[in-house]
């Protein structure tokens, strides 16, 4: 599994690219298991800063309790129309959580830095550790597909 800023270095192009769609909304839309097995998907804003994809989550909230039981998730940028003129961006990985009080502290300066306000209270927090992700964006009259996965690299493809 690799840190965020790996896989930018592994895909200097892409990860920047998925990055700014999730960061043209500020939301995404994550995917965790439930404990019968089934998907459960809600809304999240995932921080993408000093070199790490990190996940704050409200206490006790199902999807935190999902990745505690259960590390895998996928994370979808906000679409915003089915021909997906801005693209479509998926993180997929393990959340790793973080408990230690000091980063806690500094995640929420990050989050206020970023979006103007910082949540309070107690809250969870996650680190994403990356194994895939992609981008799919118009090219004209073909769908563009590009890809990174870890150990395999960027790849691209176009779909009409």
């Amino acid at each position: 599994m690799a840190a965020w800023e790996d896989v930018c270095r592994s895909s200097p192009e892409l990860a920047p690219a998925v990055q700014r769609r999730f960061e043209a909304h500020g939301l995404g839309l994550l995917a965790t298991i439930r404990t019968d097995g089934f998907p459960r998907v809600s809304g999240v804003e995932p921080l993408f800063t000093r070199g790490e994809l990190w996940l704050g989550m409200m206490p006790e909230s199902r999807k935190a309790l999902d990745l505690q039981r259960n590390d895998r998730l996928s994370l979808h940028s906000a679409t915003t129309d089915k021909e997906l003129t801005e693209g479509d961006a998926k993180v997929t990985g393990r959340a790793v959580e973080v408990k230690d009080e000091t980063t806690k502290q500094q995640f929420l300066r990050w989050f206020a830095e970023e979006n103007g306000h910082a949540p309070d209270g107690p809250f969870h927090l996650f680190r994403v550790d990356v194994t895939e992700l992609a981008l799919i964006r118009p090219g004209g009259d073909h769908l563009v597909i590009e890809s990174w996965r870890q150990g395999r690299g960027t790849r691209r493809i176009e779909r009409r």
